[in-house]
């Protein structure tokens, strides 16, 4: 065996050609887990996309939109604080 083995986890993480790939995975990851790290919004928000660290979710009712302005700091550091990275920088609320 070669002493400098990598594993998949780390060419992955490593490799800079699979940098739009990782992001995907971890946009997605953003998506899927929204409503675990805020199971109170699942009636309120939906997450439709999530590009360039910019999140967009889906609120019907305008209250709750202006509500969940309010809230984007917070709602942003508990992502990234879930995920111990920066994945998000910014929510857009869209009707």
């Amino acid at each position: 065996m070669r002493s400098n083995f990598k594993s998949l986890k780390d060419v992955f993480r490593s490799e800079k050609s699979f940098v739009g790939l990782r992001e995907s995975v971890d946009s997605g990851d953003v998506i899927v887990s929204f409503h675990e790290i805020f199971p109170d919004l699942e009636r309120v928000a939906l997450p439709q996309s999530c590009e360039k660290k910019v999140l967009r979710l889906k609120v019907e009712n305008p209250a709750w939109r202006n509500e969940l302005k309010f809230m984007e700091t917070e709602i942003v550091e508990k992502i990234n604080k879930f995920f111990n990275e920066q994945r998000i920088i910014q929510i857009r609320f869209i009707g």
